[in-house]
């Protein structure tokens, strides 16, 4: 089993007014050559946009693109056509593939829009671009890995071209679950959303990340009710 630890202080931060965004890995003006992904997972952004400002149109391509609200209402649009509102209990992902531009909004007038933008290196290139959201809220139940992404369309949550599974624990404190990799090769990157909990002996804060891999299964206890992402993705991309 091999495990690294990245406290929550020690992300890259950029701010820029109506923008602050905490950087997990190497990201625009972030750079650490320790810290470029974590195998297939390549960004994950923890943003906090103001009340009316946004992100312009701006190009992707050949990566998979997922969003987690954590607060407010975030407006999408596409050159796919696309237009949508995102919110908390919902996910979104767009396959960049050949390419597509989009936008993403805080149409509100006075509260934030806080959401994790997540980046995945997919295993086909040139895709087709597509975008979907689905309500995650709606099967969320307490003490369980919730599947929210996975690589079938016939599975629970949204799909990417990738071998990737994430899943949402919202555990009661003392709750302790096995979590087993779904693929023999991959890791698992633990985010603590809010709370606290443990892993093998490496207590995890508020914000704080977790990788873990060469290993079948771990086991996962909250310290306290808390709210963690797991997001289990190949090491070798």
């Amino acid at each position: 089993m091999k495990t690294v630890y990245h406290k929550a202080n020690t992300r890259g931060f950029a701010d820029h007014g109506w923008l602050k965004s905490y950087h997990s890995f190497s990201f625009a003006n972030y750079y650490n050559p320790e810290r470029m992904n974590f195998g297939a997972l390549r960004v994950l952004n923890d943003d906090q946009v103001a009340s009316g400002m946004g992100f312009g149109a701006h190009p992707h391509s050949n990566m998979e693109i997922i969003s987690i609200p954590l607060e407010g209402d975030l407006e999408h649009k596409d050159s796919m056509g696309t237009t949508a509102v995102i919110r908390k209990g919902e996910i979104q992902v767009m396959s960049a593939g050949t390419g597509v531009q989009h936008s993403e909004y805080n149409r509100s007038r006075d509260e934030l829009v806080k959401f994790l933008q997540i980046w995945v290196i997919p295993n086909k290139m040139n895709v087709q671009p597509r975008y979907d959201q689905i309500n995650i809220s709606e099967n969320a139940e307490i003490n369980t890995f919730q599947q929210i992404l996975s690589p079938s369309p016939e599975d629970d949550g949204v799909w990417i071209h990738q071998d990737a599974w994430f899943h949402l624990a919202n555990f009661e404190k003392g709750c302790s679950r096995e979590y087993r990799l779904k693929k023999a090769g991959n890791g698992v990157y633990i985010f603590i959303l809010k709370g606290s909990a443990k892993i093998g002996d490496q207590v995890l804060e508020t914000r704080d990340g977790f990788g873990i891999w060469q290993t079948d299964a771990f086991q996962l206890e909250a310290l306290e009710d808390s709210e963690i992402l797991l997001m289990e993705v190949p090491m070798v991309i």
